[in-house]
């Protein structure tokens, strides 16, 4: 299995462009089964993730091509309802994002629960509360879940947690359902309000995207556009950490700098200078960074998937940390393996205090998810000696090319078959 040899590389300078949100990616590639004819969406970036939604939306008889510009046409006129095939739904957890495609444009779907990275419990049982809401009956038994309906029709939902998944999937069955769908407590991340400029591209009516109050009125059809996927915060913020831990000066190229604005405020808190343009930032992180103190929270509190990076930048920072992890219970996974390397972190339940300015070393170590992932490679980046980064295929469902944008800024990093 393909690993990465990183060596201590301070001092990163350089710049990097951000590829297109995978977060984004993923529900718009499945809202294109949404429409019967062509879709093309563009910037989708080159990660196993999107290699296997592209391989779900064949199985389910879309036509599916690659043109150039990163842009990947689908064509799905007449979709199948039939999603059960567990080797394939396991691979990803946004595969779970085509039931409401489906339901609405077939009446029927079957399919198996999903997987992705194991960071903690994700139920799916806001998607199906709100499904059921607008009419679906559905059935559960042996991993596989069957919803049918003659017809969605609109109704108010309200959703006990702004859950970005269930958001997607309630935003998908509303397009084309009979009436008014209101939803009420819905997530507000940039990608929600990405997913929606596509649907209305496509003919949906859909007001308040980015807001907690969104309102979709049902339309019978809906038509095959061109959108372009936003730029990957999460991506962005993890180089901005980059910058952080080695004491580097990065231009971020490729972003949306009020979409960075949670992690960016956090890398003032603890003295790193960023510097924002009209679509870049310049992280400075000469001085020595000061502790900082962070609690995970849905959009525009800080985002979980930056916790785990951001956290090896705290091994190095001046004095103790504290991190709150609110959103999944299992996403202090890394923490074992930064300890291998040398740091001091302390787990209590949700919260992480971590002691920080120890010298972190080289050592073996696996990524255990896909975020635990990028931050052993910070923390490898700072540490002395050699660090062997097994289990990459974690870090390669969502970074792109990792080892060579890291290896332009100057870092010693390698990857082996």
């Amino acid at each position: 299995m393909p690993k990465f040899i990183v060596s201590n590389s301070m001092h990163l300078e350089g710049s990097v462009s951000i590829g297109g949100s995978k977060n984004s990616a993923l529900p718009i590639l499945a809202a294109t089964l949404l429409a019967s004819g062509n879709s093309t969406i563009y910037e989708v970036p080159d990660l196993s993730d999107i290699q296997n939604m592209t391989s779900l939306l064949s199985c389910l008889g879309a036509s599916v091509t690659k043109t150039d510009n990163k842009g990947i046409t689908v064509c799905c006129k007449k979709p199948l309802p039939d999603v059960s095939s567990y080797e394939l739904v396991s691979k990803l957890r946004a595969s779970f994002l085509v039931t409401g495609p489906l339901l609405a444009r077939c009446g029927r779907v079957k399919i198996s629960m999903p997987g992705g990275c194991k960071i903690g419990s994700r139920p799916v049982d806001l998607h199906l509360k709100g499904l059921q809401a607008m009419g679906a009956k559905i059935t559960q038994g042996h991993g596989i879940i069957e919803a049918r309906c003659k017809k969605l029709t609109g109704t108010k939902i309200y959703l006990d947690f702004p859950s970005v998944g269930a958001t997607e999937n309630l935003i998908m069955a509303a397009s084309l359902a009979d009436g008014q769908t209101i939803i009420e407590n819905a997530a507000v991340e940039p990608e929600i309000v990405d997913l929606t400029n596509f649907i209305n591209l496509m003919g949906g009516k859909i007001v308040g995207a980015g807001t907690g109050t969104i309102k979709i009125t049902g339309v019978e059809e809906l038509s095959g556009q061109t959108h372009t996927v936003i730029p990957d915060r999460i991506e962005a913020g993890t180089y901005a950490a980059v910058a952080a831990i080695t004491k580097g000066k990065i231009r971020i190229e490729n972003v949306i700098p009020d979409h960075l604005k949670p992690i960016t405020a956090k890398m003032r808190e603890a003295g790193v200078t960023v510097t924002e343009g009209d679509n870049y930032i310049i992280v400075d992180a000469t001085e020595k960074p000061k502790a900082t103190d962070i609690k995970t929270l849905p959009y525009p509190g800080f985002p979980t998937d930056m916790q785990a990076p951001y956290s090896s930048f705290m091994t190095v920072a001046e004095r103790t940390s504290v991190i709150i992890e609110t959103i999944f219970e299992n996403r202090f996974l890394h923490v074992p393996e930064l300890v291998r390397m040398g740091a001091h972190v302390k787990i209590e339940g949700r919260t992480a205090v971590i002691e920080g300015s120890k010298k972190l070393t080289g050592a073996q170590v696996k990524a255990t998810d896909l975020r635990a992932g990028a931050a052993l490679v910070l923390a490898a980046l700072a540490a002395d000696g050699d660090t062997e980064i097994s289990e990459i295929e974690h870090i390669e469902r969502g970074y792109c090319n990792m080892d060579k944008k890291l290896t332009s800024l100057g870092a010693n990093i390698t990857r082996t078959e």
